[in-house]
């Protein structure tokens, strides 16, 4: 926590470089706006509106082009870490290579071969039935660092956001936590007990600003409680062009839906947001692999622990990102160069014709984590859920050694691989902590321990 707060400045201050708008905040005699989130007792949060995460992806992938060092390749899925067990001379030291990836568009497998490899493939979101997180957050790189002998820690950790939309079309758009920082009201539906009235001071004092995983809690209780679908998140009340500045692309993009948020509350629903545990890392980004780094939501730094504080990802993807690329950087000269790497194998395998086989499991795993794994968990039923994945590892095996990969296969894979992590570790966890609730085992012991699984 301490590094990643002394280095949080110049991290920002890069970002601003390199031109992303962040919100002015000279009307209060500060250089930016600062917002308030969850668990937060003061505003300090530089935002672009409420959409900054999209405001700096545009802003990186535009210096990206930009720079005539780098080359951007698309459309490939990576496979493997490639280790010194890929090379024509077998070393031993589990030193990373590069990476086997599926060249989508030429229908092959390619070795990307390099001196030091960055993980930075985010979470494993897409995991769970409802989901906050992009269509390809399948857990690829904890999966394959995991495969290739890395150590992984506090996979139970699975941070549930409060507040996703609730809609049977869309479904992962999310509210962000600062409109309740900026006032938003959590109450219950109409035509229920309490109806209209707000119910979060029953569960904590902090009210809607209570962590994440309090308030994910509260409204799983409420919903299962009184047999709804959704709670309400109300905003309401503010000036109407309060609510339009500072959630414009929330407000815009609900007012196509039908939801006009200056008049009426929101309908919403907790959903899986945010992987805390991960591949373990040092504070270089280092990985327990020598050549093999990590940055971001892939990895467990030491900064989450049992309970991300709401906006600190980002800035852990640039304060790790930035000491990975140090780190190399001052060590380059030292680096070994890779040796001969065997290209990748298919001549003992045929295309599938049995696709459905991995919609099938690929569906059936989100769900038996959902029910089982979820925001309120029991050994029994973290015990049926390893059971399930247990089997449909033993298919998912079989058909993985016969055909030849597809993207959809090499995501199934994975999320099976991590699903199965995920199990293991709230299986090895007895108590209550942070985003891990169990009814088993509801007090929380005296000590803090990383729940670290080795291959």
């Amino acid at each position: 926590m301490e590094f990643v707060v002394s280095e949080a400045p110049a991290a920002i201050e890069r970002l601003a470089v390199l031109g992303v708008p962040f919100n002015d905040g000279e009307e209060f005699g500060e250089r930016w706006h600062l917002t308030r989130e969850g668990g937060h007792s003061h505003r300090r949060i530089v935002h672009v509106d409420d959409a900054t995460g999209a405001a700096v992806q545009a802003a990186l992938i535009k210096a990206a082009h930009d720079n005539p060092n780098i080359t951007l390749l698309e459309d490939f899925v990576a496979i493997d870490l490639i280790t010194s067990r890929h090379g024509e001379r077998y070393s031993g030291d589990g030193h990373v290579w590069g990476v086997y990836a599926l060249n989508r568009k030429a229908g092959r497998v390619d070795a990307f071969v390099a001196r030091a490899t960055i993980l930075a493939t985010g979470g494993a979101g897409r995991t769970y039935l409802f989901s906050t997180a992009p269509r390809g957050a399948t857990g690829d790189g904890i999966a394959m660092a995991w495969r290739a002998g890395c150590r992984v820690s506090n996979m139970e950790m699975m941070q549930f956001h409060p507040t996703c939309l609730y809609n049977l079309e869309v479904k992962n758009f999310l509210i962000t936590e600062a409109m309740r920082g900026e006032g938003g009201k959590l109450k219950l539906p109409p035509g229920v007990p309490g109806g209209g009235k707000r119910f979060m001071d029953r569960f904590d004092k902090r009210g809607e600003l209570a962590p994440r995983d309090i308030v994910a809690r509260a409204i799983d209780h409420e919903i299962k409680r009184l047999g709804l679908d959704y709670v309400h998140l109300d905003i309401s009340h503010k000036p109407p062009e309060f609510i339009k500045e500072h959630f414009p692309t929330i407000y815009a993009r609900l007012l196509d839906l039908g939801i006009d948020i200056t008049r009426e509350p929101i309908p919403v629903v907790p959903a899986q947001h945010y992987t805390c545990g991960g591949v373990v890392i040092d504070l270089n980004g280092r990985t327990d692999l020598p050549g093999l780094y990590a940055a971001g939501e892939v990895t467990e730094s030491g900064l989450h622990g049992a309970n991300r504080l709401a906006s600190n990802s980002l800035l852990e993807c640039f304060v790790f990102g930035e000491a990975a690329a140090n780190h190399i950087r001052s060590h380059w000269d030292t680096l070994p160069p890779p040796p001969p790497i065997r290209p990748w194998d298919e001549s003992r395998v045929t295309d599938s014709d049995e696709e459905v086989i991995v919609t099938h499991n690929w569906k059936e795993i989100r769900r038996f984590m959902w029910d089982y794994v979820g925001i309120v968990r029991t050994t029994k039923r973290l015990e049926r859920a390893q059971h399930r994945a247990d089997l449909l590892a033993q298919e998912v095996d079989e058909y993985y050694g016969n055909f030849r990969v597809t993207a959809d296969l090499i995501e199934l894979r994975n999320l099976l691989e991590v699903a199965r992590l995920i199990i293991r570790s709230a299986l090895k966890r007895k108590e209550s902590r942070g985003l891990h609730y169990t009814r088993d085992y509801p007090e929380t012991m005296p000590q803090a321990v990383d729940t670290v699984l080795v291959p």
